[in-house]
């Protein structure tokens, strides 16, 4: 681990970036040789070119930020999928090739970007590359068999086709993004997929489905297909879009909150965001899922509001420095604060449990809940305390697991200039 860390001191551009190189490497291959190859062969059925890159400019435009700092263009990716698996607009069959695909989607990717650039926000050219190297990987195995009667005239085999090829389309780009977020964060690749899959389910599907609509509907309707089935997914990430910004207006709500005990002179600035990174990247070591997540870094956030009740802080805000009996009075607090909101219960456990050792301590005081092998105070066998508020024991402090209170113990305990902040 150690060796790691300085790898990524000295080296924090080949490390940290090289997935993110590789992928970018490999999109501008497909590309130039897609751009090559249509130059070569020129622009087949412009005007259908031209309404598909338009409509997939616009999404770019229209970016949904999704939980987990998540970037994604539903209406973009729809649309891209709808013109590699275009067969006819109209009584038109169309002749072009995933070369030109390609090229289109490029071409409508940049556009719909530069309004962000235009204001300072990142072109997220990650993000880019997934749904090119996504939709290239339908158009190339499409394309060649859009011409072939067995798939032009038989609306079953063509609907099977086009349906597996945008699961595909899907599945390639939540795997892409996990492997991603794993080189990025040092996440658990199976932990990252499982998560990329739980949140983009929901809007994959009504991006694959509207996608085939464009694409069955041009038949009848001709391009007039691509507003008419363009409307409902959009609908659809407004609603995305509110929910993401209720989930980013919560988060910073709670960070405030947290900033009481800092302006109160409770605990040191920052301390409350330094337990919060300090959490999360061991939780991610442990392979936690993002809605557990989630709420471990609003408990560490809020693991100190119960010191609001001291009548004088305890130095440096370290809680290690009390007896145990006054650690518990303080998260018991902390937890019925937070319980008030009654929306975050799983989390105010989280806080009322943070000074219970996982196991190996013997506890003096009566009805401890997290001492092994006694009953609590209401006669019942004590439960192990939540992953997220497990800390390290004084015993075996290298085998316990810890989350939570160890990243608080290392906030209070390690000087402020070796954490980085």
């Amino acid at each position: 681990m150690t060796e790691r860390r300085h790898e990524l001191h000295r080296f924090p551009w080949q490390v940290r970036d090289s997935g993110l190189l590789l992928l970018v490497v490999a999109a501008g291959v497909v590309l130039v040789a897609s751009v090559a190859q249509t130059a070569v062969e020129g622009l087949r059925d412009p005007r259908i070119a031209v309404a598909f890159g338009v409509l997939i400019a616009f999404g770019e435009v229209l970016r949904l930020n999704l939980p987990g700092d998540r970037e994604t263009a539903p209406i973009a990716m729809a649309g891209a999928l709808a013109y590699a698996l275009l067969i006819r607009v109209g009584d038109h069959s169309v002749q072009y090739t995933a070369e030109q695909v390609v090229t289109v989607t490029t071409i409508g990717m940049i556009v719909g970007a530069l309004p962000h650039l235009a204001v300072g926000r990142p072109a997220k050219v990650g993000g880019m590359s997934i749904r090119l190297l996504c939709v290239a990987c339908v158009a190339f195995i499409f394309r060649p068999l859009a011409g072939n009667s067995a798939v032009a005239y038989h609306w079953g085999l063509a609907f099977s086709l086009m349906t597996a090829l945008a699961v595909v389309a899907l599945l390639l780009e939540a795997v892409l993004t996990a492997l991603m977020r794993v080189d990025e964060q040092r996440a658990r690749f199976r932990v990252a997929l499982v998560d990329e899959m739980r949140v983009e389910l929901p809007l994959g599907a009504a991006v694959g489905a509207s996608g085939l609509l464009i694409a069955f509907a041009a038949e009848v309707m001709g391009l007039a297909a691509l507003a008419v089935f363009t409307a409902p997914l959009l609908v659809t990430q407004v609603a995305f879009r509110r929910y993401a910004g209720i989930r980013a207006t919560y988060l910073q709500t709670v960070r405030a909150l947290a900033k009481v005990t800092e302006i109160g002179g409770y605990v040191e600035p920052g301390h409350s965001e330094r337990v919060s990174r300090l959490a999360i990247a061991v939780g991610r070591e442990l392979g936690i899922h993002e809605p557990q997540l989630l709420e471990l870094e609003y408990a560490a956030l809020m693991h100190d509001i119960g010191q609001l009740s001291l009548a004088d802080p305890i130095p440096g805000g370290a809680t290690v420095l009390v007896s145990r009996q006054d650690q518990q009075r303080i998260a018991e607090l902390g937890a019925d604060v937070i319980q008030q909101a009654q929306v975050l219960g799983s989390v105010a456990e989280i806080v009322r449990r943070q000074n219970e050792p996982y196991r190996g301590v013997e506890v003096a005081h009566e009805g401890y809940r997290g001492h092994p092998g006694r009953l609590d105070r209401f006669g019942a066998e004590p439960s192990r305390p939540p992953m997220s508020s497990r800390k390290a024991s004084p015993i075996a402090p290298r085998s316990a697991p810890r989350l939570m209170m160890l990243a608080a113990s290392s906030s209070a305990t390690i000087p402020r200039g070796s954490q980085g902040g």
